[in-house]
């Protein structure tokens, strides 16, 4: 399979091309890859490294995405690429949001149609875009969900929320449900943990509550970085005023990963986050990693 010439570009001066995919809006030179590592520039034309190319596929129960109120007790088929537009140091997945692709090694080549095929022959009544960030890979996806869609098949999104508003409204209208990653509500937190912006991520949250589209919100809850009463309460006051209070909020318990090695999340902090969200009328709140 040839590269797919990439969606939501521009080209600069001296071959160089403005990826418009997220709200990075990397400025790649000729033979360089964006900061998600499978967007590359060849000679002023910005190609998909990721399309077709899914290096982890997997059978699981949807309440792994974590999605606990869609489709409860089904499996759904669950895939991802290499990379991701977001730096977290505490990334719990960095083999493949940090992997790349290279030219040496021969990857096995998963068109759209065939990708539904196995949902089909594994009885998935859904297709998860998952384990990395899906964003990077948006034509893929966007190909994918449309054959699901023809199929009968619904469509679950796993992200960070990081994407421009162009490909987000071409992307959006074709999911089914979404579990959206929110890292902490603070841009100094987003920029420190993350290299990145709160602003964008709220941003698509609303976008994904306007259309419609089954919502679900993660926390992964770092001691000491986002776990503060404070910082939460102000997140708990944002949904309720932005989306709503039935919408299913988890937190989850950090375990040291990648380049961050602060101690664990004691489960009394997350059953304390629990609480706070109860009293303030949140009644679908779940936690996760608990061991």
């Amino acid at each position: 399979m040839n590269l797919p010439e990439a969606r939501w570009w521009t080209p600069q001066t001296d071959k160089t091309v403005r990826c418009e995919l997220c709200p990075r809006h990397c400025l790649i030179a000729d033979g360089a890859c964006g900061y998600c590592g499978v967007r590359v520039n060849k000679c002023g034309v910005l190609y998909s490294q990721s399309y077709g190319r899914p290096v982890s596929i997997a059978v699981d129960p949807i309440e792994k995405k974590p999605l606990r109120h869609f489709m409860q007790g089904s499996r759904t088929l669950s895939f991802g690429t290499f990379g991701c537009n977001l730096g977290c140091i505490f990334c719990q997945n960095d083999s493949l949001s940090r992997g790349c692709y290279h030219d040496w090694h021969i990857y096995d080549e998963t068109p759209p149609e065939e990708l539904v095929d196995l949902a089909k022959q594994h009885h998935c009544p859904s297709i998860s875009y998952t384990y990395n960030e899906p964003t990077v890979f948006a034509e893929y996806l966007i190909d994918i969900a449309r054959v699901a869609h023809q199929h009968g098949l619904k469509n679950v999104l796993v992200s960070n929320g990081y994407i421009s508003p162009e490909a987000a409204s071409e992307l959006y209208p074709l999911i089914d449900a979404a579990n959206i990653d929110m890292k902490g509500f603070s841009e100094t937190y987003y920029k420190e943990m993350c290299n990145a912006s709160l602003e964008p991520v709220l941003d698509n949250l609303q976008r994904l509550y306007r259309l419609g589209v089954h919502l679900e919100i993660t926390t992964l809850v770092i001691p000491d970085k986002n776990d503060s009463d404070d910082e939460l309460l102000e997140w708990l006051k944002w949904v309720a005023e932005n989306l709503d209070k039935q919408i299913p909020l988890h937190f989850s318990a950090y375990h040291p990963a990648y380049k961050c090695h602060i101690r664990p999340t004691p489960s009394a902090t997350l059953y304390h986050i629990r609480d706070l969200a109860n009293q303030h009328g949140f009644s679908n709140v779940h936690l996760g990693n608990i061991f």
